[in-house]
């Protein structure tokens, strides 16, 4: 019987902006470090339509939409948010504009399961929209603020994939998956089986 895991942690907020995805290959730039993570609500969008005939269900159709995410995090970055929404820095200064474009970049983290393993995952292609941020005075007893930035992706035009995870305690994994896991953006067809 298999133990349970359960996500109990977060951490290794990476990214790499996606430079070409066309069905002769895909190409990333550098994998960056993105923010320190407290939170990560990944959403599979789906969904399930029931075919009704001598008045019953007789089949079920599914089909998969986009994956949405929504991080939490204790800053952004001003380098980081103008990689993730297209924004620039002028001396030292991030300047927003309306006519700015978010590229598209993959995501990658980490999370620790409940007995001491991690599970590993990357997340192909998506574009990020700016984050919210809340501010209030400071009381009595402090109440700190943090930003979510929310996303969404979808599969790449090279091979249809969305995105990837793995335990590292699986053994059916080629070596070293897990030692590059954080340098590079995973590419399973690329993998040799041990």
């Amino acid at each position: 019987m298999t133990e349970v895991q359960a996500s109990v942690g977060l951490k290794d907020l990476v990214y790499a902006v996606l430079v070409s995805d066309d069905k002769t290959g895909v190409a990333y730039d550098v994998v960056k470090p993105a923010a320190p993570a407290i939170s990560a609500n990944i959403n599979r969008g789906s969904s399930a339509t029931p075919i009704y005939a001598d008045d019953r269900v007789v089949a079920v159709t599914t089909s998969t939409g986009v994956t949405t995410i929504e991080i939490g995090i204790t800053h952004l970055p001003k380098q980081v948010q103008a990689e993730w929404l297209g924004h620039e820095i002028i001396n030292g200064i991030l300047v927003r504009k309306k006519t700015d474009k978010a590229p598209y970049l993959a995501l990658g983290f980490r999370s620790e399961t409940s007995d001491g393993s991690y599970k590993y995952v990357w997340l192909y292609k998506g574009k990020f929209q700016a984050p919210s941020m809340e501010h209030g005075t400071k009381g009595e007893s402090p109440e700190p603020k943090t930003p979510t930035i929310s996303g969404t992706f979808i599969e790449r035009n090279y091979d249809e994939a969305s995105d990837i995870d793995v335990h590292d305690t699986d053994t059916d994994i080629p070596e070293g998956v897990i030692a590059k896991w954080f340098t590079e953006v995973i590419d399973p067809t690329e993998l040799t089986t041990p």
